[in-house]
């Protein structure tokens, strides 16, 4: 099939403090998380002035991205549409249409396979061409990258800068957190194992875990673990470098949780700490991403998550 369009599919943020709990309550519509919580975390974005570093990241990426295209092929352009804020995909999608759009590839911003992560971002996807009528543009999945060399590369240099600041660092792997009923029923936690592992490797180490963090449901309610913090607090490295493999850029579970939550954490205890940085604009991963929309090669789903149901 012959494509016409690249579209960046993320999960969107505030840039403004007004716009915070629109924000949360569109992320958090529908589910069994208390409004406690809400409130708590847009208290994280009011630390930072309202406004999520995630828009400011999700446009650096689609400038690079369009400079490699443009350099490389295929000469495509680039939209932008997010799941929880502006700009909407239906709003993006609707532009799409208005430009003569066909058929597009979609990048989703995530590289590891649960609902949220993946078949969530179908049916948002889905519910946006519904939104615009039946002269939407077709919109085919890129397949997932948590394996692919390029990823694997990217964050195996992010780590070793990070290592090179604070060398004999014990290393911890980081990702979000999710319920343990949803971890269970996909591949997510075997892939985040599976890309930890070969960035380790790759840096000659096997010693290394992999932590979580960002947990917002009720106590009650099994998530995976441990939390870095907790991490922090019973094992007591000397020194570590968090390594927030499970994003790929610097947003506000980020920020908040890794760069102001664990360090303080680090402070009181007296442990040395470097937070290695996401995959981002490094050169190999846009090189990744163009050399994905090169292929063509679109999947029906991120890792076989939704034939399982997630």
């Amino acid at each position: 099939m012959e494509y016409d369009a690249i579209i960046v599919v993320s999960f969107g943020g505030p840039e403004k403090p007004d716009e915070v709990m629109p924000f949360l309550e569109n992320v958090l519509r529908g589910k069994n998380v208390p409004r406690s919580r809400m409130l708590e975390v847009a208290e994280h974005y009011y630390q930072f002035g309202g406004k999520s570093p995630i828009n400011d990241q999700c446009r650096a990426l689609i400038r690079e991205l369009e400079k490699e295209l443009a350099r490389h092929g295929p000469a495509l352009p680039v939209y932008w549409g997010n799941r929880n804020w502006h700009p909407f995909l239906a709003d993006t999608v609707r532009r799409m249409r208005d430009d003569g759009v066909r058929n597009a590839l979609a990048f989703i911003t995530t590289a590891y396979s649960s609902y949220s992560s993946c078949k969530q971002y179908q049916e948002n996807l889905a519910m946006a061409r519904e939104a615009v009528g039946p002269d939407a543009p077709e919109i085919h999945k890129l397949p997932g990258f948590y394996k692919n060399p390029g990823f694997i590369e990217t964050m195996t240099d992010r780590v070793r800068e990070a290592l090179e600041k604070l060398p004999g660092a014990e290393i911890a792997f980081t990702a979000h957190s999710i319920p343990k009923a949803m971890a269970d029923a996909s591949e997510y936690e075997r892939q985040l194992i599976e890309a930890s592992r070969s960035v380790a490797s790759n840096l000659g180490r096997d010693d290394w875990l992999l932590v979580y963090q960002s947990r917002s449901g009720p106590p009650q309610q099994p998530w995976l673990g441990p939390d870095v913090c907790d991490y922090l607090r019973e094992a007591r490295p000397k020194k570590v470098a968090l390594v927030p493999i499970g994003f790929i850029s610097d947003h506000m579970e980020v920020v908040y949780d890794l760069d102001t939550q664990a360090r303080q954490v680090c402070d009181e205890l007296g442990i040395e700490m470097v937070r290695a940085r996401t995959a981002g604009t490094h050169p190999r991963f846009i090189r990744m991403i163009r050399d994905l929309i090169a292929a063509g090669q679109p999947s029906p789903c991120l890792m076989g998550c939704c034939e399982r149901g997630y």
